[in-house]
């Protein structure tokens, strides 16, 4: 069976081949894919099958499409029963001569002549067509955007949910991820964190938020070089949009200060980034991996004098302060010690000096030294400076007065008297020395079998009893009658 082509002339659609992949910028394999699903979706209408529909391009040397025809491939017969895809002998001559029965013979359509409902289907499909093609190709120009800032102007607004213009694409800031304090006007400017990428009917939508961390963390990385090089390290972030902002920020290198890296020459740093989160407070403070230290630092702007932990286990711990710095550590319902909370992932209570005087903190030290009975790493405390909590300035003016061990400080508390720390400071000292640290007497065992002849020997001798040698009763070495009978008695050794 031969298959036989017959030639046309005609380049319809060589324009409009060449403006797609010129003006619009569509890739040479998406034009002839959506060109030959236009004409397949035309022919099929006009013939209802597309089965025997033959799509072939004109290429140049560089395999970009000039041009291109549609075919119907029907096979040579004699005696047509489908029209749609058998021709008759005779008439198949008359197209290319030389053609036989079972030859095929695919023979130009020009859908131009189509009726309008096949046209329409065809223009409908290549519409469909370039607009799927555009969305994948935003698609693929914005999905690496996603988490990272994006800068838009502000278009509408409708039922809470700001529609952002960000030229190919539209931004949507739906109202759970829009800070509260923040309203804006037509044309104003926004920017956002990209946290989503979506597609619609007519393209696609970038979701956006202004509430998220994250935006802060990004923000952050192009106001202070440190962090975008790594050199500081943003450990976590924790935000009530509109409210507060805390960052905990370390560094390996000893020679760099974290927070003041973010903080910059006079605020100038952290002033930028409040202003673009439109005048939201930021705490930024110093990551430590000592819990009781980290609890201190998070509560800022407060003043902690001290840490307990309550229950290692349970992650709860006691922070207490002055009464002064008491609704500072708290914060306004409770905004500063809740971000707190979760910034250490630890529950935090705040007491006053007066409301933790009332609480049982006895019971907590026992049940921290019982827990530790259990626990085979032992910390050696020796010096006042390895208290966990300890009062940095009480430890220095300490140890200038040559008080430096724990142990020395125990044997003369009640006698020690240094400028600069109160009798109150000393007390408080002492309290954590008794929760955090046990003395062990290192003579204790060497003392034992000495203390253990004595005891036997003493036992021993309590042990032997004397009688009396009339009526039989129990005498001792110091009587000289017996208390039953009367008789007279002298105790003797006995002579080797």
């Amino acid at each position: 069976m031969a298959r036989k082509k017959v030639q046309d002339n005609s380049s319809s659609m060589a324009e409009a081949i060449k403006e797609l992949i010129e003006e619009k910028g569509y890739s040479p394999d998406t034009v002839k894919k959506i060109i030959e699903n236009m004409l397949m979706a035309a022919y099929k209408r006009a013939h209802g099958t597309n089965e025997n529909a033959v799509v072939v391009f004109d290429e140049d040397e560089n395999g970009i499409p000039t041009d291109v025809t549609l075919y119907s491939r029907k096979e040579v017969i004699d005696g047509v029963y489908d029209p749609v895809t058998e021709i008759e002998l005779e008439e198949a001559r008359q197209l290319s001569p030389d053609c036989e029965v079972g030859d095929e013979l695919d023979i130009p359509e020009d859908p131009k002549s189509y009726d309008r409902s096949a046209v329409s289907t065809g223009k409908q499909s290549g519409h469909q067509g370039l607009n799927e093609s555009y969305k994948d190709s935003l698609y693929e120009e914005y999905k690496d955007k996603v988490g990272g800032i994006i800068i838009g102007y502000f278009q509408r607004e409708r039922n809470g949910t700001i529609y952002v213009d960000l030229g190919k694409v539209e931004g949507v800031l739906p109202v759970k991820y829009q800070s509260p304090r923040e309203k804006y006007e037509k044309g104003e400017r926004i920017r956002a964190l990209v946290t989503d990428i979506a597609k619609t009917q007519n393209g696609i939508q970038l979701i956006l938020s202004r509430a998220a961390p994250e935006l802060v963390r990004s923000i952050l990385e192009t106001e202070v070089p440190e962090v975008l090089d790594g050199t500081v390290e943003i450990n976590k972030i924790v935000r009530e949009a509109g409210y507060r902002t805390k960052i905990a920020v370390s560094s390996a290198r000893e020679d760099i200060d974290p927070v003041g890296a973010c903080v910059g020459l006079k605020g100038v740093r952290i002033q930028n980034v409040i202003h673009e989160l439109l005048g939201e407070k930021i705490d930024v403070l110093r990551y430590d991996p000592e819990p009781t230290v980290f609890i201190k630092n998070a509560l800022s702007p407060a003043e902690v004098s001290r840490v307990i932990i309550l229950d290692q286990d349970k992650k709860q711990a006691l922070a207490i302060v002055q009464d002064s710095q008491f609704s500072l550590a708290i914060g306004k319902q409770g905004l500063n010690v809740r971000l707190a909370n979760r910034l250490c992932d630890w529950n935090i209570d705040v007491k006053t000096e007066e409301q933790a005087a009332e609480l049982d903190l006895s019971e907590i030290a026992t049940r921290q030294n019982a827990q530790s009975l259990f626990n085979d790493d032992y910390e050696e405390i020796a010096t006042i400076a390895e208290l966990p909590g300890v009062d940095e300035r009480v430890a220095a003016l300490l140890k200038e007065a040559g008080i430096e061990d724990v142990q020395k400080f125990v044997d003369n508390y009640e006698s020690i008297n240094v400028e600069g720390v109160s009798k109150e400071d000393l007390e408080k000292l002492n309290e954590l020395i008794n929760q955090n640290v046990e003395f062990v007497e290192e003579d204790a065992q060497e003392q034992a079998p000495s203390q253990n002849a004595e005891s036997e020997q003493a036992s021993s001798e309590d042990s032997e009893e004397y009688h009396c040698p009339e009526c039989g009763a129990v005498i001792t070495l110091d009587m000289t009658h017996c208390p039953k009978c009367g008789v007279e008695f002298e105790f003797k050794e006995d002579e080797e």
